[in-house]
């Protein structure tokens, strides 16, 4: 089904004719676009400046109005559209693996052997699902989306379809009747059983005004127990003339050559031309019957007999009138003449005859399976597909699938949309399925089946897919598995989707995202995974610089708790060669100088005093957090019970504080003690050296002790 082409609000925004006083008021109807599901918010703003507006208020409030261009799929069609995608992306494997074959390999004998499979496979799943929903159960959910006449529309179109262009491989050129016949039948049921078991209870059933409609039209359809058995009927009839004349026309309805029973068609046309003969014999008799012997107590039987046998001579006036009568269609004159007019009527041979047909009983233009019929019986699988949008943007687009791959339809590209037919309602379909977000995997299944436009809508689509991360972090398992290194949940299935359809910059931005949406949450520790799932150094960057900013923030109990979070990624992260040296030392420092904290908290002093001098050793630590760092130091060396400090260490520390002082001296204060400002929360560099020089007096105590115990450090 098509887009809405106008969207009706209930109540009205505006009262019909009013709209020029919204107008006058400085005020209009606008709209916001979602791209999430092609929903639509409707709501009345100002045209002009607030102030400027007549009429209204600026705060008066006005009502918000949810549409959408389409019906979100209910939960059974919901179904129906996700288990034929299992059809669609066989056909689309088919395709994958023809492109690999040599040319041409997609039009012979094998691969339209699958084709013709696969499109049997929607056929009977149609039919699956049109049997169900003619099921009289209870539905819980109210009456279905689509009613079982909709669906058993999708299943008379579709198999015409496969029998009209999908013969079996080497049938292509036989006669085509039996097979029209046998989708007629199974899909318009005429004559009724109820019919034929009403008139079969009667002693008389000619006596009946409905028994002879019934043996012509039994007979019309082939169908050949029933006409034997009321012909049969008619060896009872009181005319004598009647009965003889049944006498000759029960074996040639019993023997009218069928191309199924013969095995070559040379031999069909024999027979047929042998029984034709005898056809006209027949025809010779009737006309030897009085004219005053051609009545019974009830109708005039000889007119009733002469039909049944102008239809089995084939005459085209006689069947088309027939037809009328009976309220035949002209499907059904079209399906008669390839039995009785051309026997041997090809497939090729139908749209000449439905042209002749169709001047004196066109098909019905409201009823748009019967124009789907018309159009794949005149050879115009083009006009076929315009009328199968209208009834169902899913049928369109699978049989434009089909269609373009046994060449039915144009493959060119047009120049201005830059889609090709097929791709045309393919992507219609899709955007039918994007009313749905939960549609989401299939929705883009079918898009990036439509080349760049396609791709680049499928894109847009994973971009925006709700990934649910608050719903996984509640979840403990969840939430280990990431910290693995595992991705999971929602974004597993994007990841996989933009694995299977190569689209790296897709998954890299999804990924970027989720770990954008993790920092707003202050879930650093996932922030990370994403961030190096995405290779976002630069994003990984300005996490490890929230975290450090958690520190300035609120100290280093919360820090310690953000910091020691994100630690598990550091081994993965300095064993990857492509990242960024700057990248690796600034989240080294934040988890070493976490860990040093985290030390402090269980008065572990001396693994303490040993994370710190490494920081500085390892040269980890942006020269901002140098000051930083060693004003932590005090507590440390003025720790009376031991040294916990070497020789060594302690002359680093020394030599980073005189660094600072020198540095700051020369006129770049702001690059060592910028940091050391903010989390001592001073007015000044000025403050904040003076704060420094209680480091100093804490070291010059310390080198102190280590004079008066004359050792060097534990």
């Amino acid at each position: 089904m098509p887009a809405a082409e106008y969207l009706t609000l209930a109540p009205p925004l505006v009262e019909a004719g009013k709209f020029d006083e919204l107008v006058k008021a400085g005020q209009t109807v606008s709209s916001t676009f979602s791209s999430s599901d092609n929903s639509f918010a409707v709501y009345i703003t100002n045209a002009i400046v607030p102030n400027a507006a007549k009429g209204r208020t600026g705060e008066e409030e006005q009502p918000i109005y949810f549409a959408s261009l389409y019906s979100p799929p209910s939960s059974e069609r919901r179904l129906f559209l996700v288990d034929t995608l299992i059809i669609f992306a066989a056909f689309r494997n088919l395709l994958k693996n023809a492109s690999m074959q040599e040319p041409g390999w997609i039009q012979g004998d094998q691969s339209l052997t699958m084709i013709r499979k696969l499109s049997i496979d929607y056929v009977n799943f149609i039919k699956e699902c049109w049997v169900h929903a003619s099921q009289p159960i209870p539905r819980p959910d109210g009456p279905l989306q689509f009613s079982s006449d909709h669906y058993r529309s999708l299943y008379t179109c579709f198999s015409l379809f496969v029998v009209l262009y999908l013969p079996e491989p080497g049938y292509e050129q036989a006669p085509v009747a039996d097979e029209l016949m046998e989708w007629l039948n199974t899909h318009f049921i005429e004559p009724s059983t109820q019919e034929g078991d009403q008139l079969s209870a009667l002693d008389c059933p000619w006596e009946d005004e409905t028994f002879w409609p019934y043996l012509t039209r039994a007979i019309l359809r082939g169908l050949s127990k029933a006409s034997l058995f009321f012909l049969g009927v008619l060896e009872r009839h009181p005319s004598d003339n009647l009965q003889r004349l049944i006498s000759t026309l029960i074996p040639l309805v019993e023997t009218q050559p069928r191309l199924m029973n013969f095995t070559a068609e040379r031999d069909f046309a024999h027979a047929i031309r042998r029984w034709s003969e005898k056809v006209k014999a027949l025809r010779i008799e009737m006309d030897r019957v009085p004219e005053n012997s051609r009545f019974d107590d009830f109708d005039n039987w000889w007119d009733k007999l002469s039909d049944i046998v102008g239809i089995l001579e084939g005459r085209q006036d006689v069947i088309q009138r027939v037809c009328e009568d009976l309220g035949a269609d002209w499907k059904e004159v079209c399906v008669a003449w390839s039995i009785f007019v051309d026997p041997r009527m090809r497939r090729q041979d139908i749209p000449e005859v439905v042209f002749q047909v169709i001047g004196d009983m066109p098909p019905d233009p409201t009823d748009l399976e019967d124009m789907i019929h018309a159009a794949l019986f005149s050879g115009q699988p083009a006009e076929a597909l315009q009328h199968a949008f209208k009834l169902d943007s899913w049928l369109s687009a699978h049989l434009s699938d089909i269609m373009e791959s046994i060449q039915l339809i144009p493959t060119d590209v047009d120049e201005d949309s830059g889609v090709s037919l097929r791709d045309q309602y393919i992507l219609s379909y899709a955007e039918y399925l994007h009313s749905d977000p939960a549609l989401w995997r299939i929705t883009v299944d079918y898009m990036y089946s439509c080349g760049q436009v396609g791709q680049s809508r499928a894109d847009e689509v994973l971009l925006r897919v709700p990934l649910k991360l608050q719903e996984q972090n509640s979840d403990l398992k969840v939430d280990s598995q990431i910290r693995a290194g595992e991705i999971v949940g929602v974004l597993k299935d994007v990841n996989r989707t933009c694995f299977e359809y190569k689209r790296e910059s897709v998954r890299r931005t999804v990924c970027r995202i989720a770990a954008q949406t993790l920092v707003f949450d202050k879930d650093y520790g996932l922030a990370v995974s994403y961030c190096t799932s995405a290779e976002d150094w630069r994003g990984l960057a300005r996490i490890v610089d929230r975290v450090l900013e958690e520190y300035i923030a609120t100290g280093p109990r919360k820090f310690t708790e953000y910091a020691l979070a994100i630690a598990p990624s550091v081994k993965e992260l300095r064993s990857q060669s492509t990242i960024q040296g700057v990248f690796v030392h600034r989240l080294i420092f934040a988890v070493r100088y976490a860990r040093f904290h985290d030390l402090i908290q269980k008065q572990e002093y001396q693994d303490a005093a040993s994370d710190l001098v490494a920081i500085f050793v390892e040269d980890v630590a942006p020269t901002s957090w140098w000051a930083v760092v060693l004003c932590d130091s005090v507590q440390l060396l003025q720790y009376s019970p031991a040294l916990l400090f070497t020789s060594s260490g302690a002359s680093l520390l020394l030599q980073k504080l005189e660094e600072i002082f020198v540095r700051a001296s020369q006129g770049a204060a702001d690059d060592y003690l910028s940091v050391l400002v903010r989390v001592l929360r001073v007015r000044g560099e000025k403050e904040a050296l003076e704060r420094l020089k209680t480091v100093r007096l804490a070291l010059a105590r310390y080198f102190g002790r280590c004079l008066v115990l004359g050792v060097g450090g534990t």
